[in-house]
């Protein structure tokens, strides 16, 4: 099979790029709940944290993990975001597949 052909390579760490994308996920997942706490509001603060959580796990998605450690580390965060239910959109899924393409 042309898939096993080669080991994986095996880094020593997730890179800085991945890990900075995962952290500002939660400070942006964390800033969504606490406006949905405040929605009584009215201010509009909801919409705007609901836009830069979505934004900050399209950018998860669309990362170009290349080592080892980086898919696994992507695969693991997004699975724990698709248990909550969170990962559902189409646009999700199309930017997911698209960051294992090989760019030419």
């Amino acid at each position: 099979m042309a898939l096993a052909a080669q080991p994986p390579r095996r880094d020593q760490e997730t890179s800085n790029g991945l890990r900075a994308l995962i952290e500002a996920h939660k400070t942006a997942y964390t800033a969504f709940g606490k406006a949905m706490h405040k929605m009584g509001s009215g201010n509009g603060d909801h919409e705007r944290a609901s836009r830069e959580e979505e934004r900050a796990l399209l950018a998860i998605c669309a990362h170009p993990a290349a080592g080892e450690r980086d898919r696994l580390a992507k695969a693991q965060y997004l699975l724990e975001v698709e248990a909550r239910g969170e990962l559902d959109l189409p646009e999700h899924v199309r930017t997911l597949l698209r960051s294992t393409m090989w760019k030419a």
